[in-house]
């Protein structure tokens, strides 16, 4: 194709419609957590979203770290068919104290294993959902997650927001932002509001990618109607 303004646009538009296609996508690469926001002194249910990354390999375990400095006093896990859950507790260095109670240790990780044969194939993602509370009077919360594969990888999500903004190749960790605001392009779900929050379905993930396609019909749309302006200019200065 001759490199023309012509050619030059049909360029551009089909980068920017690959662009926006996989905008959508690629926010799905990495565990988050949904919603990623909180309020200080409230309970919140946290849905952990993990995509299985390897194509030949499943998912079988999913270790989720809590914090020990501000820790949750509260926590529960909800069940998931398939795979066996666990919650470990630690003593705290330092007690707190919730609703008049003095408290001297607290949940700090809880891990999920698949049963025998299953976990998450290659292609596929699960959700697992924590109940957590009341929410420390912090900033922002890293929750690490360990993921580890059958064939034996494991992949560390422990990558804090500042670790990620020098060196974006990192393996970024979930987050819940309580006191501090979420960067703009950080991965995750809205703010947590006094209705539960559902666990992700297949269905939030079709809806990204309806809504990648139709970003980019539109841009082609655009595209075709600049285009056929252009053309229609030119035969009329022909004429």
């Amino acid at each position: 194709m001759r490199n023309t303004p012509l050619s030059r646009v049909l360029a551009g538009l089909a980068a920017g419609s690959l662009l926006a296609l996989a905008a959508p996508l690629a926010a799905s690469a990495h565990v988050t957590a949904t919603p990623n926001q909180a309020e200080a002194g409230s309970w919140t249910y946290v849905t952990f979203r993990v995509p299985n990354e390897s194509a030949t390999a499943s998912t079988v375990k999913l270790d989720i770290h809590l914090p020990a400095d501000t820790p949750f006093t509260s926590v529960s896990y909800q069940p998931t068919a398939g795979w066996t859950g666990t919650a470990t507790k630690t003593a705290l260095a330092k007690p707190v104290k919730v609703e008049g109670n003095t408290i001297t240790e607290a949940t700090t990780e809880v891990s999920f294993t698949a049963d025998a044969g299953g976990g998450v194939a290659p292609g596929q993602f699960q959700t697992f959902t924590l109940s957590l509370g009341p929410v420390p009077d912090t900033g922002h919360i890293v929750i690490p997650a360990t993921q580890t594969y059958s064939d034996g990888k494991v992949v560390e999500w422990s990558a804090t927001p500042e670790q990620v903004k020098k060196d974006d190749t990192l393996e970024p960790a979930p987050v819940l932002w309580v006191n501090d605001a979420p960067p703009a392009d950080h991965h995750g779900g809205a703010a947590a509001t006094a209705a539960p929050h559902p666990a992700a379905t297949a269905g939030d993930t079709q809806g990204g990618l309806a809504l990648g396609l139709s970003i980019a019909a539109l841009v082609v749309a655009a595209g075709g109607a600049l285009l056929g302006g252009f053309a229609l200019g030119r035969r009329k200065a022909g004429a």
